[in-house]
């Protein structure tokens, strides 16, 4: 992949190729943003940067034969970890190089692809995937050979908060002194969830969010999608390249998000003093326990953002606005002035507090009824 290929972000690649022209390249770097950002496919474009001595950032100028293997993602020394989990093919002790023909399809299709992307094309999209003690066992051993081709080897850790502290305690010395010509790069959106130690071994790239002029264009080339459906698209993605291609594909999941939303808040409106309504929060509170814990991660994170977007349109920022409901007798003009600055604080900190118990393995059930008995009183707050 070269950087011709990652959408936007000039200055980061003006960095990237400056410290590999100027022969200056920091052993160990961790990319910080969403996965729509392009941290990955920057990764990728960066270590073939290095690997194939490539010269101009947008052509293959380096070695022909070494740019067509990165192509492929087949060059032997460019290592992939990434999180994952026993499912069908895999039934225990899975590490990432049981699944690097999956992988390499999918950084083909899907250089943006989340992780809830990664999760469904394993299988696990119920799972939590991890970075376990195993997988860090064979980075060390990966990187313990001699470099096939004589140059450097290079270890891209996508998703490198999904590491426990056993696997990152095994790294930490080899992301402290690796051997030479070792180039680590190590992905994350949760820059916090990442030990102390291992952050600050490496050299931080902060990723911002695309514009929205960036995306339309990204569409257009990529998707083929009519310029001004591209623009409409890229308004509503709020940033994020993967918000983008799933609004495209009519595959975001925000249409089922936006009926549960919708139901969950109406009943929350009615439940004060009402049993009936408290009830029908047990039914729904049951109901999204059901399903998946990516999936109820992924909708809570939904909610923050109808949330923001509501509070953003009760204070007059309209151009800020993209969310465009679809539930017939449900208006954002309507709902938004509930949201108000006394309680949109409280209530992001319940949802945050949610998304943290449950990826901890929380009763979900609990959690959510807890959740909605919450939101019943913050949002009858004046």
């Amino acid at each position: 992949m070269l950087f011709s290929e990652v959408l936007g972000l000039p200055h980061i690649k003006n960095h990237l190729t400056t410290t590999v022209d100027n022969n200056r390249i920091p052993h160990a770097q961790l990319f910080v943003g969403s996965a729509g950002s392009g941290t990955l496919p920057m990764a990728i474009a960066y270590a073939q940067y290095v690997l194939c001595n490539n010269t101009n950032a947008e052509n293959n100028t380096g070695r022909e034969a070494c740019n067509l293997k990165m192509n492929k993602l087949s060059h032997p020394d460019l290592h992939f970890a990434y999180p994952v989990a026993n499912n069908d093919k895999v039934k225990k002790a899975a590490v990432s190089s049981h699944f690097s023909e999956e992988w390499r399809q999918f950084v083909q299709q899907e250089p943006y692809g989340s992780l809830f992307d990664w999760y469904q094309k394993l299988g696990i999209e119920n799972k939590q995937g991890k970075i376990g003690v195993d997988e860090a066992m064979e980075v060390v051993k990966s990187l313990s050979l001699k470099s096939y081709e004589g140059g450097y080897k290079v270890m891209i850790i996508w998703m490198a908060e999904k590491m426990n502290d056993s696997a990152a305690n095994k790294l930490l010395k080899l992301i402290e002194e690796p051997p030479q010509k070792t180039l680590f790069i190590l992905i994350t959106e949760e820059e916090e969830n990442i030990i102390q130690t291992i952050r600050s071994r490496c050299q931080t790239l902060h990723f911002p969010p695309l514009t929205e002029a960036v995306i339309a264009e990204g569409l257009v080339q990529k998707e083929n999608c009519e310029k001004a459906r591209a623009h409409n698209i890229a308004h509503r993605a709020n940033g994020n390249f993967t918000n983008a291609l799933h609004i495209l594909r009519h595959n975001a999941g925000d249409e089922q998000f936006e009926e549960w939303f919708v139901s969950w808040v109406r009943t929350a409106f009615k439940a004060k003093g009402n049993k009936t309504a408290l009830a029908e929060l047990l039914s729904w509170s049951e109901m999204i326990a059901g399903t998946g814990r990516e999936s109820q991660k992924k909708f809570l994170l939904y909610c923050m953002d109808f949330f923001r977007q509501a509070l953003m349109y009760n204070y007059k920022a309209r151009d800020l606005v993209f969310l465009e409901p679809q539930t017939k007798g449900f208006k954002l003009e309507k709902f938004a002035p509930f949201i108000t600055g006394n309680n949109i604080t409280g209530i992001t900190r319940e949802l945050e507090d949610a998304v943290y118990h449950i990826e901890r393995n929380g009763n979900a059930k609990i959690i959510l009824t807890d959740l909605s008995i919450k939101l019943t009183r913050l949002i009858h707050k004046n």
